[in-house]
């Protein structure tokens, strides 16, 4: 197989269209089915639709109600307002209730262009600790003080609308959130960088619970060494995009279908 063309890199400033938005997002909810963090039909992940000039409307692109990850493509994505409901015609329904955090975020976070909360065994076991995420690796430590956290409150609905002003408080200028008892939250200025985090936030949980398994003293690198780990990461607005290529190229081949 001839090797791809280096990938270019893209304008931090580019304003992307909606139907690259779609194949974006449609991509980023095949890549969590295909690297094991789903939970059924349930969570989203969601991205922001800018308008033409002047349209101060919010919308927003989110998975049809009833789809398994791995069925998503950019046209079934459905366009839905800041309540979460239907801004376009849809067969399928949609889930309000369950955009309550991402419309939350969406509005009230400036970064959050695109909002990624996911339901897995490692990050609702780390939710559950008391400690939450321990730079215990080079990965772990990428997230040290980048990391949120919001206290339970039950299920996310509109019947508790205080919640959404206590989640946009408690994300800060944070791109990540452990939610307690309920998992983990990334968000970002693209999708590439919101499931770059997503990514390696999933990791790192994996790694902490395996580390804790194996029932050895752990051990935690001097916290100038994790500030130095942390701030050897490129930071910026293209942050996960050249991994992001290579994932895009990886579902041309395997998966075209993503991007119908």
């Amino acid at each position: 197989m001839p090797l791809p063309p280096p990938p270019v890199r893209p304008d931090p400033d580019h304003l992307p269209s909606e139907a690259e938005l779609r194949r974006d997002l449609a991509a980023a909810y095949r890549l969590i089915a295909l690297f094991g963090m789903t939970d059924l039909v349930f969570t989203h992940l969601s991205v922001r639709v800018p308008g033409p000039p002047g349209d101060t409307s919010h919308r927003f692109l989110v998975n049809p109600y009833g789809l398994l990850f791995e069925e998503i493509t950019a046209s079934s994505l459905v366009l839905v307002d800041a309540a979460g409901e239907p801004a376009q015609p849809t067969a399928w329904p949609v889930n309000p209730a369950g955009f309550v955090i991402h419309s939350a975020l969406h509005l009230g976070s400036p970064g959050a262009q695109c909002v990624m909360h996911t339901h897995t065994l490692a990050g609702m076991a780390v939710a559950a600790q008391a400690g939450g995420l321990l730079p215990l690796n080079q990965i772990s430590a990428e997230f040290h003080e980048r990391v949120a956290i919001h206290d339970y409150e039950g299920v996310a609905a509109e019947d508790n609308p205080g919640e959404r002003e206590r989640l946009v408080r408690d994300m800060g200028d944070r791109p990540c959130m452990i939610l307690r008892h309920h998992g983990l939250l990334t968000t970002g200025r693209t999708v590439a960088e919101a499931f770059y985090w997503m990514y390696y936030l999933e990791q790192a949980c994996r790694i902490q619970l395996a580390a804790q398994a194996s029932g050895a003293p752990l051990v935690i690198p001097p916290e100038p060494v994790v500030r130095r780990a942390r701030d050897q990461v490129e930071e910026g607005p293209l942050r996960g995009w050249l991994p992001w290529q290579a994932l895009r190229r990886k579902l041309d081949r395997e998966q075209p279908d993503y991007a119908t």
